[in-house]
């Protein structure tokens, strides 16, 4: 399945543009080519380029959504997170978060309330459910500061799913092609018009512009789909979409322990304290009104010194904006619901579906959650099941994403018998490669006994032959979506590489 197909000289008329290359479009593509439908999906830049890599990295029912009421929203999320633990067991997999009450704001029976919520209403099958822990006594307390004279209190420990956001989105649009969908990134919308039901859209791309047309637009465009929405005419008052910035810090190892924290502020929100990338901790998120034009954000001043002082409250070790070895920041495309500050904004979605009198239908995606994606996508094609009666029923419940098809869903086995297959390989290198691509790892490793056989070394682990299977299925096309997107080795390989690699895929190009 190459990401390079050559344009057909006669492109047919496909049943949907979708305009979006996020979890949403991507999830949405996948679904609609499993039902039999022609996809075309076009995203301006690389996949998951903007919102859809910029999250705190959970598949999570929203524990703190319970405080607004949001009971249907985190009950679907709740069934969504052990439904794709199953789908994606190399990408996705058990955290468990210990939540201190020391400097809580809410009274701890509250928030054991919240959790006994939390724990029943989703259906939880699989995952642990919360407990009490002593923070004095229980290994979790290492790392944090006491309170209250040499006493940290106590805490309640509840569990989630962690996910690699950008790689989820990428499995979605390998799915979707392989079932007949075609992706093309670095292709952008200019503008479109409908007439007796069909859409006729401008497109420009890396091999220049061109016209195509589609029964149906589905504008998936995150943070520009008012953008998408008034360009093409479509606008409506009562809809609207609401940009939030979330950001997140990346600094040295603050405990041990594979376990996350969920931090309360005097201001009652929320911050996630994460192992990450083995030698780090992730810090974040904030919520901030984003009132300029959508694109790539940056971390402000007052966000670092918010998320320091966080870490700081809670943790022995001091962090310092000295100590970020990488930040990230995304602006979230929530639905509008006219709440008072940002914090409180609905997390749902709603699908804006648009068929005027003259003219061709059009679905509009508002809001959303990374968990939900693939329940907003089966809302969507119900949602449009009148436009295409020839589309099949709903499919991808519990349906496994590209390399999710481990044995029993038993990530360690996996990882035991790849090593015993390649004895010769470094261990760090097979236990990455497994998570990152379950079975398709073996595509990569295919005819290699040793580390030399994978090709060019670019450090950190990353060699040629990985990134040949990056370019050729998973439409990465700079170093940038290889070191930040398609993995996080930006933050282990050495000074030069995203260079040299650049380089390479110039010339391989």
């Amino acid at each position: 399945m190459s990401s390079a197909t050559p344009h057909s000289t006669q492109e047919p008329t496909y049943d949907l543009l979708i305009v979006g290359g996020g979890i949403n479009g991507a999830g949405i593509a996948r679904d609609a080519a499993g039902r039999g439908l022609s996809v075309l999906l076009v995203e301006q830049d690389d996949l998951a380029s903007y919102t859809s890599s910029s999250s705190t990295k959970l598949i999570h029912g929203g524990l703190r959504y319970l405080e607004y009421y949001e009971f249907r929203l985190v009950r679907e999320a709740l069934i969504e997170r052990e439904r794709l633990l199953s789908m994606a067991p190399h990408i996705i997999w058990p955290l468990r978060f210990v939540l201190p009450q020391s400097q809580s704001p809410r009274p701890a029976w509250m928030v054991r309330l919240g959790l006994f919520l939390y724990d029943h209403i989703g259906g939880r099958k699989t995952l642990p459910g919360t407990e009490t822990l002593n923070l004095d006594t229980a290994p979790q307390g290492r790392g944090l500061s006491p309170i209250a004279d040499t006493s940290k209190g106590k805490a309640f420990v509840y569990s989630d799913c962690w996910v690699e956001d950008s790689r989820l989105v990428v499995l979605n649009a390998m799915d979707a092609a392989a079932r007949g969908a075609r992706i093309e990134t670095r292709t952008r919308l200019t503008g479109a018009t409908s007439q007796n039901d069909t859409w006729t859209a401008q497109i420009e791309g890396p091999d220049g512009a061109r016209e195509v047309r589609a029964k149906m637009l589905v504008n998936a465009a995150g943070p520009w789909v008012d953008k998408v929405l008034q360009r093409l005419g479509r606008a409506k008052n009562d809809r609207g979409v609401r940009l939030v910035k979330g950001s997140h810090i990346v600094v040295p190892k603050l405990y041990e322990g594979d376990h996350a924290f969920m931090l309360q502020n005097p201001d009652r929100r929320i911050v996630f304290a994460i192992p990450y990338e083995r030698d780090f901790t992730l810090i974040g998120t904030t919520d901030e009104p984003w009132t300029q034009e959508p694109g790539k954000a940056e971390i402000s001043e007052a966000e670092t010194a918010y998320l320091c002082e966080t870490a700081n409250r809670y943790f022995d070790r001091t962090t310092t904006p000295a100590d970020i070895a990488w930040s990230y920041a995304g602006i979230r495309p929530l639905y509008d619901d006219h709440a008072a500050n940002a914090s409180a904004v609905t997390r749902d979605y709603v699908l804006d579906f648009d068929r005027p009198d003259t003219g061709a239908p059009m679905l509009s995606i508002f809001g959303g959650k990374i968990t939900t994606f693939r329940k907003l996508a089966e809302h969507a094609l119900e949602h449009i099941a009148h436009v295409f009666p020839q589309a099949k029923a709903a499919w991808t419940g519990g349906a496994i994403l590209p390399g999710g098809e481990i044995p029993g869903g038993d990530f360690a086995r996996f990882v035991q018998d790849l090593t015993r297959r390649f004895p010769q390989m470094p261990g760090a290198l097979l236990h990455r490669l497994a998570r990152a691509y379950g079975t398709c790892a073996e595509t990569i490793l295919s005819g290699a006994q040793t580390p030399a056989d994978l090709g060019e070394d670019f450090g950190g682990g990353l060699h040629a032959a990985e990134v040949d299977y990056l370019v050729t299925h998973e439409w990465a096309r700079s170093a940038e979506d290889i070191l930040y997107r398609r993995s996080k080795l930006g933050l282990h390989v050495p000074e030069g590489t995203a260079a040299r690699l650049d380089s390479y895929l110039s010339h391989s190009a």
